[in-house]
C-alpha cells in the first residue's frame, strides 16, 4: 500500500513537469517579431521677418543699427527608435537708417521782365536785393503784359513788379479769386494814362481842340494826318500784347472814332518813343498813348485831350471815360507764398515810388547806353537809407558787401 502512494506520487510530479517544460517552450517561440518604428516629428517652422524699412528723418548724423540675424541651428535630438528635427527659426531685425537732410539750394525766383523800363529796372533792383541779400537764384522772362500775366498765373514766372490796374482789372479779378496770384505790395503810385495826348505846342496852337471826339472834325484829322494814314489822323496806340492796347481800342470805339483815325500799333516801347522823340525834335503834330512814367512824360511837356472822369460803370460798360489813376501792384503766384517768405515780407515793404523813378531815369537820360542793371547799381549804392528799410538788418549788410565788392546779380541778362 505504502508502495503504490509512492507510485502514484511520482506520476504525478513527471506530469507537472512536463506540463511545465512545455509551457516554457511555448513562451520561448518566435511567434510575434516586436519592431521599432522611427517617429519623426516637425516642429512647425517659426519665422518671422520685418522687412528692412529705410525711413528719411531730418538730422544732423547718419546713423545705421546692425541688422541682427538670430540663427537657431538645426539639431537633430535622438531618443531611443524616435528622431526629432527641429528647423531654424531666422528673425531678421528692422534696420532704421537715418539719413541726414541737408539744407539744399534755394529754388530760383523768376520776374516777369515786362517790356518798358520802370518795370526792369525795378526787376533789377529787386533782383540784386533777393540774391544778395536772401540767397535766392534769380532769372527773367521777357515779354508783354497779357503773356506774362499768363505765366504769372501759370507759375512760368512768380514775381510780377507792376500790374496795372484798371488795365489789367478783369484777368486780374478773376485770377484772385481762382487763388492763382496774390498782390504783395504797390509800386508808382498815382501814375496816370491817356489814349489821347498831344504836345504842348500843338495844344497851344489849337485851343480849340479839347476832347478826343474833336478829332471827328477836318481840321484836326488833317493837322495829324501823315503820308500813310490817308488823310486821317494818325494815332499811335499801345504795344501790341500791353493790356492798354484793348483799352486803346475799346475808347477809340467808344467814341466813334473808328472812321477818323488811322491807328500805328509800333513793335517795342523803344519804337514807341522813337516816334513822340523824333516830332518833338521837329516840332511836329503828335497823336498817341503815354503814360506817367513812360519815358518821353518825364522829359517832354505833354498835354491830355479831355475826357468823362473814370467811373467804375463807364469802365465795365464801354471805357468812354478816363483811365482811372493808375494802381499799380506788385504781385505773386500763389506757390511763392510758403517757399519764399522772406522775399514775401521784403517786397511787402516794397515802396518804389514815382519820385523814386524820376530820379533814376534822369540817370539813365544822362547815361547814354547805360542798362537797367548798372542803373540798379547806381541806385542802390546812392540810396541806401531808402532801400534798408524794406529788408531785415541781415540782408542789408549781405547787400551791402556785395555792392562793395563790385557784384552783379546772376538773373541779370547780357546786356
Amino acid at each position: 500500500m505504502a508502495t503504490g502512494n509512492r507510485l502514484i506520487k511520482l506520476g504525478v510530479f513527471l506530469c507537472l513537469s512536463l506540463a511545465i517544460f512545455a509551457v516554457i517552450g511555448a513562451c520561448g517561440s518566435p511567434a510575434t517579431e516586436i519592431q521599432t518604428v522611427e517617429v519623426i516629428k516637425e516642429v512647425p517652422v517659426e519665422k518671422e521677418v520685418v522687412k528692412e524699412v529705410v525711413k528719411e528723418v531730418p538730422v544732423e548724423v547718419v546713423k545705421e543699427v546692425p541688422k541682427e540675424v538670430i540663427v537657431t541651428q538645426e539639431v537633430i535630438k535622438e531618443v531611443p527608435k524616435e528622431v526629432i528635427v527641429e528647423k531654424e527659426v531666422i528673425k531678421e531685425v528692422e534696420v532704421v537708417r537715418e539719413v541726414m537732410m541737408e539744407a539744399g539750394p534755394k529754388d530760383t525766383i523768376v520776374f516777369s521782365d515786362l517790356n518798358w523800363t520802370s518795370a526792369q529796372v525795378q526787376n533789377r533792383i529787386a533782383q540784386y536785393i533777393v540774391e544778395h541779400g536772401y540767397g535766392y537764384p534769380t532769372d527773367l522772362v521777357f515779354g508783354g503784359t497779357l503773356p506774362l500775366f499768363q505765366g504769372l498765373k501759370a507759375g512760368d514766372t512768380h514775381v510780377t513788379m507792376e500790374i496795372w490796374l484798371p488795365n489789367q482789372s478783369i484777368g486780374w479779378t478773376e485770377a484772385v479769386e481762382l487763388g492763382e496770384v496774390v498782390s504783395v505790395g504797390k509800386s508808382l503810385v498815382g501814375d496816370w494814362q491817356s489814349t489821347f495826348v498831344i504836345p504842348a505846342y500843338v495844344a497851344d496852337a489849337n485851343p480849340d481842340l479839347k476832347t478826343p471826339q474833336d478829332l471827328m472834325k477836318p481840321e484836326y484829322q488833317e493837322l495829324f494826318s501823315t503820308t500813310d494814314s490817308r488823310g486821317k489822323a494818325r494815332l499811335v496806340a499801345c504795344v501790341p500784347g500791353w493790356s492798354c492796347e484793348l483799352v486803346n481800342d475799346a475808347q477809340i470805339d467808344a467814341y466813334g472814332l473808328g472812321d477818323s483815325l488811322h491807328v500805328i500799333k509800333p513793335g517795342s516801347q523803344d519804337a514807341m518813343f522813337s516816334e513822340i522823340y523824333g516830332a518833338f525834335e521837329k516840332e511836329e503834330p503828335w497823336l498817341g498813348y503815354m503814360w506817367g512814367t513812360g519815358d518821353p512824360a518825364l522829359k517832354l511837356d505833354l498835354v491830355r485831350l479831355e475826357e468823362p472822369p473814370y467811373s467804375k460803370e463807364c469802365w465795365d460798360a464801354d471805357k468812354a471815360c478816363a483811365f482811372d489813376n493808375s494802381l499799380v501792384l506788385v504781385a505773386v503766384n500763389k506757390e511763392l507764398l510758403p517757399r519764399a517768405p522772406d522775399v514775401i515780407a521784403f517786397l511787402q515793404e516794397w515802396e518804389f515810388t514815382i519820385d523814386i523813378y524820376k530820379g533814376i531815369f534822369q540817370w539813365i537820360d544822362a547815361n547814354e547806353d547805360s542798362t537797367p542793371g548798372e542803373a540798379a547799381i547806381e541806385w542802390l549804392n546812392n540810396n541806401e537809407d531808402i532801400w534798408t528799410g524794406w529788408v531785415t538788418e541781415d540782408a542789408a549788410a549781405k547787400i551791402k558787401a556785395a555792392l562793395a565788392e563790385g557784384k552783379e546779380a546772376e538773373g541779370w541778362p547780357d546786356a
